[in-house]
């Protein structure tokens, strides 16, 4: 028997034009870069017959709603154009958000509570087509330093099928090489800044602190409702989070506290890359610190905080912006 390889997987994704129906992705224009894969293929509510007969023994259990799962990392760089959207642009709407492009200029990805778009994902696994329709789902950031900047998605999809098929021929070249985040290559982190978001991006003002850099986690709610005559999955909720370690003053980390205990608001930006139109930036306007805890470095005092994105005039708690 032949083996079949990991690394013989081909990820497709598509924004359907009406919810559920297959949009069909192909390898030349929908292939995704990506890694870290999981893949739930069917996720069954087994509903056991439970039958009493004269003698000990289970009953077989008949399947009944099922949807699917599935879970990547992509690169966190932009598309190498200024103005036009990277390759992971239609996982960023799949999940709650609108792409807003300025020709030549950026694309903003930010938040929507209504609207919300869906993709078609064929998943190929040397030799097997999944299908996942009607997709939505949330998502990490992972900003910190040393790493490769990524944002992990996690999929729900209704079950679109399972076909013995290979996998087509994919066009990559969309996808350009992201930058690693550390001290040459990104901005500090900054707080108390403010970004005009339809201008050349840039965070105006605020006060730079010495980080470990950010993590986030979009905390997008995404369920599968199995109903007759409509099954989906729906987004109903959003809560952005997030953590950051600081290398704080012992008069910063006093003046610091005193902001938690107040419940204080401040923005927090980050900006990576030093490579024109394949830099990002993330830009949370109304960020609460919340749970200080005492972190080291190499026998250094970090201090960490969790992070709590909070809307200031809504839909506008986070953003994500490629320039």
């Amino acid at each position: 028997m032949v083996s079949r390889l990991i690394k013989k997987t081909a990820i497709l994704a598509k924004l359907e034009t009406n919810y559920g129906v297959d949009a069909v992705p192909t390898g030349a224009a929908n292939a995704m870069l990506a890694s870290n894969l999981s893949i739930n293929p069917l996720n069954a509510n087994n509903v056991d017959r439970a039958l009493i007969r004269a003698y000990f023994g289970a009953s077989e259990q008949l399947v009944g709603t099922r949807y699917m799962e599935c879970g990547f990392d992509v690169e966190l760089v932009g598309s190498g154009v200024a103005g036009t959207a990277p390759a992971w642009g239609p996982l960023m709407r799949s999940i709650g958000f609108a792409e807003t492009i300025t020709a030549a200029l950026r694309v903003d990805y930010t938040p929507i509570s209504d609207g919300i778009e869906s993709s078609t994902i064929y998943w190929y696994d040397d030799g097997v087509l999944h299908k996942l329709l009607g997709v939505r789902g949330t998502a990490t950031l992972d900003l910190s330093v040393g790493v490769k900047p990524v944002i992990s998605f996690k999929f729900i999809g209704i079950y679109g099928g399972i076909a013995e098929q290979v996998a087509p021929t994919t066009t990559l070249t969309a996808w350009k090489v992201p930058q690693i985040v550390v001290d040459a290559q990104s901005g500090d982190v900054t707080l108390g800044a403010t970004h005009a978001p339809t201008t050349a991006p840039a965070l105006v003002g605020g006060t730079p602190v010495v980080s470990q850099g950010l993590t986030i986690d979009l905390g997008i709610v995404a369920t599968f409702q199995p109903l007759l005559g409509e099954e989906s999955v729906e987004v109903t909720d959003r809560a952005v989070t997030g953590a950051i370690k600081l290398k704080a003053s012992a008069a910063q980390e006093v003046e610091y506290m005193g902001k938690v205990l107040l419940a204080q608001l401040s923005s927090v930006g980050l900006q990576h890359g030093t490579v024109v139109a394949n830099k990002i930036m993330v830009f949370m306007p109304g960020v609460q610190f919340t749970a200080p805890t005492k972190e080291e470095l190499n026998g250094q005092r970090l201090i960490g905080y969790a992070l709590r994105a909070v809307p200031v005039a809504g839909n506008d708690e986070f953003r994500l912006t490629c320039y």
